[in-house]
C-alpha cells in the first residue's frame, strides 16, 4: 500500500517548521484555528515560504463567519493571490459560496484562473454546501484539484461515509482530501478506505503565562451566523459626543 500525502495545516512559523521537520509533505498556512482560519499576513507568508523547501499552499479567506463576499472583500482575496503568486507559493486554497451556500460558480471560478499555474484547492466551504454530489461535480468541471472536506460532518470520521461515497463518485477526476480531526489514532481509517492524502493540524496547546485578568477574546464574535462590522453611526455618535465645544 502506497504511502499517504499528509498535509499540515500550520498556523504559525513554528508549526510550519515543524511540519517539515517531522516529515509531512505539505502545508496549508493560514492564522488562527480557533475561527477555521483566516489568511495569513504577510510576513508570516514570506517568511515561511522561504523557509520551506516542501510544498506551501495558502488559504485565501478574508474573515471568519460565513463564505459570501462583497466586491470588496473579493478584490481583497484577489490581491492576495497575486501576492501569493509572487512570493512563489505552490498553491492556492478558497472558494465563494452565494448566500444560499450553493458554491458561487463565477467568483469560484475566477480564482482559480488568477491562481494559475498554482493548482487550486476549494476549502471547507463545501461541507456547508446542501447537495454535495451536484457541488464536487461542479468544482471538477471547474478545474479544481482538490476537495477539503469533513464529509459535511464534525469530524472527517464522522463523515467517512460520504467522503468514501465523493471519492467513487469522482473516481481520479479531483482529490478528495479528508481533514478534521484527524490524528495518529484515526488516520489509519482513511488510509484503509483508499484515500491519498489527509489534512490535520496536529497540534498540541502550551501554555504560556498564567490565565490573563482581562480576556482578550470576546465569545460574540465566535459566532458564523453574524457579521461583525463598525457601524456609522456609533462612530459618528462617540465623534459628535468628544468633539463636542459646548462642554
Amino acid at each position: 500500500m502506497n504511502n499517504m500525502t499528509l498535509e499540515i495545516c500550520a498556523s504559525s512559523y513554528q508549526s510550519a517548521i515543524n511540519a517539515q521537520e517531522a516529515g509531512a509533505h505539505r502545508i496549508e498556512l493560514c492564522s488562527e484555528l480557533a475561527i477555521g482560519g483566516i489568511t495569513p499576513n504577510y510576513g508570516l507568508l514570506k517568511t515561511v515560504v522561504e523557509a520551506l523547501s516542501i510544498p506551501v499552499f495558502v488559504l485565501i479567506r478574508p474573515r471568519s463567519g460565513n463564505f459570501t463576499y462583497s466586491e470588496a472583500e473579493f478584490d481583497i482575496m484577489k490581491n492576495n493571490i497575486q501576492l501569493c503568486k509572487d512570493l512563489g507559493c505552490a498553491g492556492i486554497v478558497s472558494g465563494v459560496l452565494n448566500e444560499d451556500n450553493t458554491i458561487d460558480l463565477g467568483r469560484t471560478k475566477a480564482l482559480i484562473e488568477l491562481s494559475k499555474p498554482m493548482p487550486f484547492v476549494f476549502h471547507r466551504a463545501f461541507d456547508w454546501t446542501p447537495n454535495p454530489f451536484e457541488s464536487i461535480e461542479q468544482l471538477v468541471d471547474l478545474g479544481v484539484e482538490r476537495v477539503l472536506t469533513s464529509g459535511q460532518e464534525t469530524s472527517a470520521a464522522k463523515g467517512i461515509d460520504l467522503l468514501r461515497q465523493l471519492k467513487e463518485k469522482t473516481s481520479e477526476r479531483i482529490t478528495i482530501l479528508p481533514g478534521g480531526g484527524i490524528n495518529s489514532e484515526n488516520a489509519m481509517v482513511f488510509k484503509t478506505a483508499g484515500f491519498s492524502e489527509i489534512h490535520a493540524s496536529a497540534t498540541t496547546i502550551h501554555p504560556v503565562n498564567k490565565v490573563p485578568r482581562i480576556p482578550m477574546n470576546s465569545d460574540k464574535f465566535f459566532d458564523e451566523s453574524v457579521l461583525v462590522v463598525s457601524d456609522e453611526e456609533k462612530i459618528k455618535a462617540i465623534l459628535e459626543n468628544t468633539n463636542n465645544d459646548n462642554e
